[in-house]
């Protein structure tokens, strides 16, 4: 088995156990908000599997395992381990992560775009548009947690507006940052983060053939 396939199984044996104790503690707790968390959290983790073979698409194991890592940190350690509560910046640094991961996955979009190479897109281009993605899926998550706290009286928001002014500012912040790193990577640099792009261009022939996008984008 590859080295990456390896890791990725691993890591989800893992993550599946401590899923399944904290499911038999909850139980034995008679904590049923915990086990349903767990449940859900258990589910989520196939759900990068489902959308490959819903999709047809191939993503590469270094993108799966920050999935995987982003379904940990906020859920299993966040949720039912309570760091929130624990530690005061562990909501700032899945805010973070959070758009990080959206900005890869739009860089993952604008290859769709180009699959047929019809469309030539500027790293520039690329960039803003990772950066706009990520900032509007940190923006609807701000929206859903608002309409959370009004109809189920919970309290997602936590301090009300200085919570919600927060997150947004670290959303931007990590948008920021995979973009700009999308932008140098369109232009040929940092090679070592081949999975970024590359490597989901070789992984999905069905998608892009032959065809060299980053080859055009690199001359504008």
């Amino acid at each position: 088995m590859e080295r990456r396939k390896l890791i990725k199984f691993l890591l989800l044996v893992l993550f599946w156990a401590l899923l399944v104790i904290a499911a038999v503690i909850s139980i034995f707790e008679s904590d049923w908000f915990n086990l349903t968390l767990s449940i859900l959290t258990l589910g989520l983790t196939f759900l990068p599997s489902f959308l490959e073979k819903r999709l047809k698409i191939d993503y590469p194991e270094e993108f799966e395992i920050i999935i995987l890592a982003f379904l940990f940190a906020s859920l299993f350690l966040g949720e039912i381990n309570l760091f929130y509560k624990k530690f005061w910046w562990w909501d700032i640094f899945i805010h973070g992560l959070s758009a990080v991961i959206m900005g890869m996955l739009a860089f993952s979009l604008v290859y769709i775009l180009n699959k047929e190479g019809k469309i030539k897109l500027k790293p520039s281009f690329i960039a803003l548009f990772s950066f706009c993605f990520a900032t509007a899926a940190g923006v609807i998550w701000e929206i859903f947690e608002f309409i959370m706290d009004r109809t189920l009286g919970v309290n997602m928001q936590k301090s009300g507006l200085m919570d919600t002014m927060g997150d947004l500012i670290i959303d931007t912040i990590g948008a920021l940052f995979i973009s700009l790193i999308g932008f140098f990577y369109a232009k040929g640099y940092m090679e070592f983060l081949r999975f970024f792009g590359e490597d989901f261009k070789k992984s999905n022939p069905q998608l892009f053939g032959e065809y060299d996008v980053f080859e055009d984008i690199r001359k504008f």
